[in-house]
């Protein structure tokens, strides 16, 4: 196994991710790894080509610390991907939905599925990764605690499946984002192309309604757009984008310049193709 021809992801073998490098890049060794700091790391230090990182969930919204995460990874981004979730509900061998007291999962699983654990009378409990919840219940082999987690946790861990697709919603869908340590360059003329930046405006009125103005004038669809707390200073934030273009197309090039204009930094994060799911989401 050469790192040419590995891909990391946050987690243990049978988590969503796990699942993710599997269908965009079969060919691909994968490497599990225990945090987001790690996972960036292995590619950083060669141990890994890719990483698939998830960034938001059509329920749970943002996967949390990964913005902070990847401007100072050192990585960029190269591809998206959209991986339908289907959440199983799965215990010890033997055990039924009647056994069961609280569920095991990470917070991003549990928040797509409340309603449901809600109304089975299932008691959540935060833990630092789906496939992982499916390991520890099947060590403890105690009746009463459940996982959450995908269908090949439950293969993998030797769990049995109580109740199938506990997702709240049928949309429930994650958005991952593929990093490496060189950019890429795609062709605008080949298919819609994606921009990720990260900016922090100057400190002055309106300077946020300003900055953007560019890409209203401009006709540039903004996809994404967030803001988080920098240094613990509430006055001091840092915005996510996601806009459709390349830097190079000239009506990107000067909405970016007066972004510039009105921003204190300005940090592109990758330029790449636009998923399909993202114009056809079936």
């Amino acid at each position: 196994m050469t790192a040419n021809n590995v891909i990391a992801f946050q987690g243990r073998p049978g988590a969503y991710s796990n699942l993710a490098c599997r269908g965009a890049y079969p060919e691909m060794q994968t490497l599990p790894c225990e945090s987001f700091e790690d996972m960036f790391a292995a590619v950083r230090d060669g141990k890994a080509s890719l990483a698939m990182v998830p960034i938001e969930n059509s329920v749970a919204g943002r996967v949390a610390d990964i913005h902070h995460l990847m401007p100072e990874s050192g990585l960029h981004i190269i591809a998206e991907k959209f991986q339908r979730v289907n959440h199983q509900l799965m215990a010890v061998k033997g055990a039924s939905l009647k056994d069961l007291k609280t569920v095991r999962s990470h917070v991003q699983a549990l928040a797509q599925c409340r309603n449901t654990l809600r109304n089975m009378n299932l008691t959540p409990i935060i833990r630092p990764d789906t496939a992982g919840s499916a390991a520890e219940i099947a060590e403890l082999g105690d009746r009463s605690i459940g996982a959450i987690a995908s269908s090949l946790a439950a293969e993998i861990y030797g769990l049995d499946i109580l109740k199938s697709d506990m997702e709240d919603a049928e949309h429930n869908t994650t958005r991952f984002v593929v990093m490496s340590r060189e950019p890429i360059d795609p062709d605008p003329a080949k298919g819609t192309v994606v921009t990720s930046f990260v900016f922090k405006v100057r400190s002055v009125p309106a300077a946020l309604y300003k900055a953007l103005g560019g890409f209203a004038t401009n006709g540039i669809n903004i996809t994404k757009l967030e803001s988080y707390i920098l240094d613990g200073a509430f006055t001091n934030a840092q915005f996510y984008a996601d806009i459709e273009g390349h830097p190079d197309q000239r009506s990107v090039k000067l909405a970016l310049e007066e972004l510039s204009f009105f921003s204190r930094e300005v940090r592109i994060l990758g330029v790449y193709p636009a998923d399909p799911f993202r114009h056809n989401p079936k």
